[in-house]
């Protein structure tokens, strides 16, 4: 498998960058032009291979002809792609197979199927119930309110939201349980918005009534999660003037909670017209809280950076991560235990999983090895620890293609060497 040498000579991050834009906001975007059957410009596409992937995918499907044939939809390794095109393809008449990658495979999607079949869906299993490959028979959805579980992935809601204003009757979403990534949630809907439809959130629900978008151009801001990596090398760094081009306080996204959680680690983050700049004051508390609840794709960088501070901390709202490329939960305790074998995994059930660690001087050596299961946070949140050790080694880095295509040669153009 292949790896690289990540080294940090001086252990200063210094310059500037523009980050990559937001995947989130373009996979949504690309969905919305799709319902809209108008080809409205979207500035600032991702790059991103998932994006990449939903935009050839969403072609495809639309050239489509023959809808007597099966057509055979591969969605790799990308659960938005999947979960999108999954609401997406049982409203549009034709048959299709959605298939994935083995872990995708592993990801559970019946909470999606479970609803859409309750509006009137024609959704298959092919293999293990509840999971893909699923074979959809698409048709005009007649129901106009579902239940779901809104504690294992937003994605599920988002995917209906999508499609409900062109649902006959509009769509009345009710969530039962603790409703996971709420911001991901307010993004759709504000986004949905932004393209003419009327979502309204209730208590425990969200009203949409039936609709068209309309066409309008939209510019994608940077990517917030993409930041996380960045904020967590300011803190390992001996020195930091750091400038993020293309962020911006008013945004979007949830993960735009980052300066607010970095501040307790000595971490200032300043805004001007194009982006942040990130400079720090010396600063490191006795413990840390944190619920992830909302903000699942920061937690690797959050985490990871606690973990090499050695201070007393606990991480709770994990559930999620246990079903993203990897089971990032299991990932994350396999590789901090090589720095910080005190860590405990607590999971009296698999919906509240906890970690925790105790206040205990972290050591990383040079040159050491984490593997990436498969996943790009992975790869990028242990590549920031060469600020630390002097270097580490990063097994299978293609994997950060999935949504920072430009991880490595930001990490060159500051000043790290990548072997």
């Amino acid at each position: 498998m292949k790896a690289v040498l990540v080294t940090s000579p001086t252990k200063i991050l210094r310059g500037k960058i523009t980050l990559p834009a937001s995947k989130s906001l373009s996979n949504r975007l690309l969905l919305i032009r799709a319902l809209s059957g108008d080809h409205f410009p979207i500035h600032n596409l991702s790059d991103a291979d998932d994006t990449l992937l939903l935009q050839d995918l969403i072609d495809a499907i639309q050239n489509h002809q023959d809808i007597s044939r099966l057509m055979e939809i591969d969605t790799k390794n990308a659960g938005t792609v999947m979960r999108f095109l999954t609401a997406y393809l049982a409203t549009r008449p034709g048959k299709w197979m959605l298939t994935g990658s083995d872990r995708m495979k592993q990801r559970p999607i019946g909470v999606l199927v479970e609803a859409l079949t309750n509006l009137g869906a024609t959704i298959d299993y092919l293999s293990k119930i509840g999971y893909p490959p699923i074979l959809i028979k698409g048709n005009l959805l007649s129901g106009k309110e579902v239940t779901i579980d809104a504690g294992i992935s937003s994605q599920f809601s988002t995917a209906l939201l999508l499609i409900a204003p062109y649902l006959p009757e509009g769509l009345i979403i009710h969530h039962k349980g603790t409703v996971v990534s709420i911001p991901y949630i307010r993004m759709t809907t504000q986004l949905m918005q932004y393209y003419g439809a009327r979502p309204k959130h209730g208590k425990t629900c969200i009203k949409v009534p039936p609709g068209l978008y309309t066409s309008r151009d939209f510019q994608v801001e940077a990517d917030w999660s993409a930041a996380a990596f960045w904020y967590e090398a300011a803190v390992f760094a001996q020195e930091v003037d750091l400038e993020l081009n293309g962020l911006f306080q008013n945004s979007l996204q949830g993960d735009a909670i980052l300066p607010v959680i970095y501040q307790n680690f000595g971490i200032h983050t300043e805004f001007h017209n194009t982006g942040v700049r990130l400079t720090r004051v010396r600063k490191k508390p006795e413990g840390f809280y944190f619920d992830f609840t909302n903000y699942p794709d920061i937690a690797p960088s959050v985490i990871t950076t606690c973990a090499l501070l050695g201070i007393r901390c606990r991480f709770e709202g994990l559930r999620s991560l246990r079903i993203k490329e990897t089971d990032r939960l299991r990932a994350l305790k396999n590789e901090l235990d090589k720095i910080r074998p005190d860590i405990i995994v607590s999971a009296p059930s698999e919906v509240f999983p906890s970690l925790e660690f105790q206040s205990a001087k972290p050591f990383v050596p040079p040159d050491q090895t984490f593997e990436t299961y498969g996943d790009h946070r992975m790869a990028m949140t242990f590549g920031m620890l060469a600020l630390k050790s002097g270097s580490v080694r990063i097994m299978n880095p293609d994997v950060v293609m999935k949504s920072y295509p430009g991880y490595w040669k930001h990490m060159q153009e500051l000043g790290f060497v990548i072997h």
